[in-house]
């Protein structure tokens, strides 16, 4: 049989990470087996349907990395089909018009079909008595056109989430009072945030675009969410776009729901950023900075490049760079009220960084050991332990108490930086 398969989401909102993993299991499942992917945009509700919302759909399957090998196919243009099955479902008798809309009218019996992942399943109908095809206003209901849809578009399979159980004994009524064979049908399990309930606003961010904004890696994310719910053996963490399509097996999707683990996510993202070369790394810095006014779009590559290599293993996601990073392109730091009460209102503190400001621009060069040595020596001569300056010039340096290496950012932010930091912040060490 060939494997055709298809993820059909509606443009009414943000594409959702369970919508997004779905995809994703979709899109392995048929490259797996050199099948076809069909993307169908499910937009009869155009009251609820924006553009904006289609664009952020192809957006997310870009940055998932999937590639449709047909459609986009857009329900609202297939409205003919859709009536054309209707009537005839009419003209056999199995259904009827009641005030404008077409229904389909459900015997009592039982109505069985197997799940690719959960067996058999059975379903008394007495449950839905009617099925409405054709609403009053002249559009099919989601029931009717997605059995229209999968059929004519000879879809294979349709793997989707568990929250659809309950449509698929009406789905496969309707299979079968049309004639079309049924596909394979296997419902994956939802996602669920930390209090087990379904993954929601309430547990953070719920789209792809969010994760994509706060600077998380495509390849990061596409490999956490394959193992939501599978796993390719062997306890493995790292799994490459290549290999989850050559792994990927169907049946070995688990029956229980998943839980969206953002620490481990997080853990995953840093891992991927740390692997990654520096130079690309600091592209993708970049851009970030510039998209935020802080650098130039002609900016030092070099000089980039050493800035990723400082970040390189602090960074969980790229967004820490605004959040936690930003002195590195200010002329002066943000600084942080603890950290300044801390570190630098503190008796002696302003004439040490007065002192240490003409020690380092008295310096021939600015690289890491002169810094250092010089850093060190004066605070030896003044018969003070390291840290206790080292900390008042991290403080003044980059308004935080915590840092990326110390003499590595001086050196990084380069002697006129310094020597303006380190001014101001004798100053502010006085107070008010």
């Amino acid at each position: 049989m060939s494997v055709r398969v298809r993820f059909a989401p509606s443009p009414t909102g943000k594409l959702h990470v369970g919508s997004a993993r779905t995809a994703l299991f979709n899109w392995f499942f048929a490259k797996h087996h050199r099948g076809a992917f069909i993307l169908r945009i499910e937009d009869t509700d155009q009251k609820r349907s924006d553009a904006a919302f289609l664009q952020d759909i192809y957006a997310s399957l870009e940055f998932l990395g999937i590639r449709a090998d047909e459609g986009p196919y857009f329900q609202s243009q297939r409205l003919a089909l859709y009536r054309e099955q209707a009537e005839r479902l009419l003209v056999g008798g199995q259904a009827v018009r009641q005030e404008q809309a077409v229904v389909f009218q459900v015997p009592p019996q039982q109505v069985s079909f197997t799940d690719a992942l959960r067996g058999e399943i059975t379903v008394d109908t007495t449950l839905f008595e009617t099925l409405v095809l054709m609403k009053s206003d002249g559009t099919p209901t989601y029931n009717f056109a997605c059995v229209v849809d999968d059929a004519l578009m000879t879809v294979s399979h349709v793997i989707r989430g568990d929250d659809h159980i309950a449509n698929t004994p009406k789905q496969v009524l309707l299979y079968r009072a049309m004639g079309f064979p049924l596909p394979v049908f296997a419902h994956i399990p939802l996602i669920v945030g930390a209090d087990r309930a379904r993954l929601s606003k309430r547990q953070g961010a719920t789209s792809v675009a969010e994760y994509r904004e706060v600077g998380y890696l495509a390849e990061a994310f596409v490999n956490y969410l394959a193992l939501l719910g599978w796993s390719p053996g062997g306890n493995r963490e790292f799994v490459p776009p290549a290999e989850l399509i050559e792994l990927f097996d169907l049946s070995k999707v688990r029956k229980t729901a998943a839980f969206f683990d953002l620490q481990k996510l997080d853990w995953l993202n840093s891992q991927y950023l740390k692997r990654m070369p520096p130079p690309q790394l600091a592209e993708l810095l970049a851009q970030r900075a510039i998209a935020k006014g802080w650098l130039p779009k002609a900016y030092d590559r070099a000089w980039m490049e050493r800035v990723a290599v400082l970040l390189q293993d602090r960074l969980k996601v790229l967004q820490d760079l605004e959040e936690e990073h930003s002195f590195l392109f200010l002329d002066l730091p943000p600084y942080q009220e603890e950290a300044v009460r801390q570190f630098l209102r503190q008796d002696g503190v302003a004439d040490w960084l007065a002192g240490l400001r003409e020690r380092l621009k008295a310096l021939p060069g600015f690289e890491v050991g002169e810094i250092e040595a010089a850093t060190r020596g004066f605070a030896a001569e003044q018969r003070l332990e390291s840290k206790a300056l080292i900390h008042p010039v991290r403080v003044a340096l980059t308004g935080r108490s915590i840092s990326p290496p110390l003499f590595e950012t001086m050196s990084i932010l380069g002697k006129e930086r310094v020597l303006r930091c380190l001014e101001h912040a004798a100053r502010l060490s006085k107070g008010p």
